[in-house]
């Protein structure tokens, strides 16, 4: 059979509209969800990125921020997103600790989520109101070991929210020296952060990143970093197990935060990506900044954060059946 030039044009046409479809996107700007309050470590990654990544998509990407639960109502949100132009920045209590914790979950971590990229792992960190402490005669962890014993209750531990690294961090630590601290939970570690400087709060297992501009201005008094090394941002402060003594022997509790798409999104986006974030991620001027707020910038494959995020699964539902640990 022939084709005149009529007909030869318009098949040409009809097959070249995959291709045209597939390169247009993103067609519309990126909402990048944060599933916490603005000024917590979660929302400044999320802000740092968000320059890197619409200059290498073309589009806008606009951070928006959706607080409560945890991080659960965020998450949900982006689990249930259809167009195709929605993220997720998520953290280890999104993806590894809420599903021990919560007796049910608006979403599935692994089912309702394809893995982008890790963006940084950050060690936590053990701070105090300054005129608490000083009040209390706390001046290390060995003493905040002994006043904790001493005064059940007495000693409140404000957290960025139930399920979150910080919230179980103060967790693990009171079930390893038998202490116990009543938990105020907050909506962020912002608002949290703001309590625990105005004295309303005694103490929080923060992110470095946004406990560490607080720490350097005098208005936290910050004890020991939560990681199993010292962290080179803060090179001074001893690690919990170091500065804990045999109580806290072995004691580690990190953060991480990464990039998550619906598991609707297509294949080649989600690769698409991975390829501009790693590329962000891997720019020294990103991950110089990145380190100077004492986080380590990731930037590795999506098969290697669904790994992470598997085997973090793991270990937290093992700490929040020992620690004990309940919404609240």
């Amino acid at each position: 059979m022939s084709l005149n030039r009529r007909q030869v044009t318009a098949l040409a046409g009809s097959l070249a509209l995959p291709a045209v479809a597939q390169a247009a996107w993103p067609s519309k700007p990126i909402r990048l969800v944060v599933p916490f309050t603005p000024g917590g470590t979660t929302d400044l990654l999320a802000r740092a990125m968000a320059p890197e990544l619409q200059q290498r998509l073309g589009q806008a990407v606009v951070v928006d921020n959706k607080a409560g639960a945890g991080g659960n109502i965020g998450s949900a949100e982006v689990a249930k997103a259809t167009d195709g132009h929605t993220l997720l920045m998520g953290t280890v209590g999104t993806h590894a600790i809420n599903a021990a914790l919560y007796p049910r979950l608006p979403y599935d971590p692994v089912k309702d989520f394809a893995p982008i990229t890790l963006v940084a792992a950050v060690p936590n960190v053990l701070v105090l109101n300054p005129a608490n402490a000083a009040r209390l005669g706390i001046h290390s962890v060995a003493d905040l070991i002994r006043v904790a014993r001493a005064n059940p209750g007495k000693l409140n531990m404000a957290s960025s929210g139930n399920g979150t690294s910080i919230h179980l961090a103060g967790e693990l630590f009171k079930s390893m020296t038998g202490s116990f601290m009543l938990h105020f939970p907050y909506r962020g570690s912002g608002p949290a952060l703001l309590d625990l400087m105005a004295g309303n709060t005694d103490l929080m297992f923060d992110n470095l990143p946004s406990a560490l501009p607080q720490i350097k201005a005098g208005k936290l008094l910050a004890l020991a970093v939560t990681s199993a090394q010292r962290s080179p941002a803060v090179p001074d402060l001893p690690t919990i197990a170091e500065a804990g003594g045999a109580p806290l022997k072995g004691y580690e509790a990190s953060s991480w935060f990464g990039l998550l798409a619906p598991a609707t999104q297509p294949a080649d986006q989600v690769a698409r990506l991975q390829r501009d974030a790693a590329a962000a991620l891997n720019t020294p001027l990103l991950r110089e900044r990145l380190a100077g707020q004492g986080a380590v910038a990731g930037g590795g494959s999506a098969a290697e954060f669904a790994a992470l995020i598997a085997s973090e699964t793991a270990k937290w539902a093992k700490v929040v059946k020992a620690s004990g640990a309940k919404v609240d």
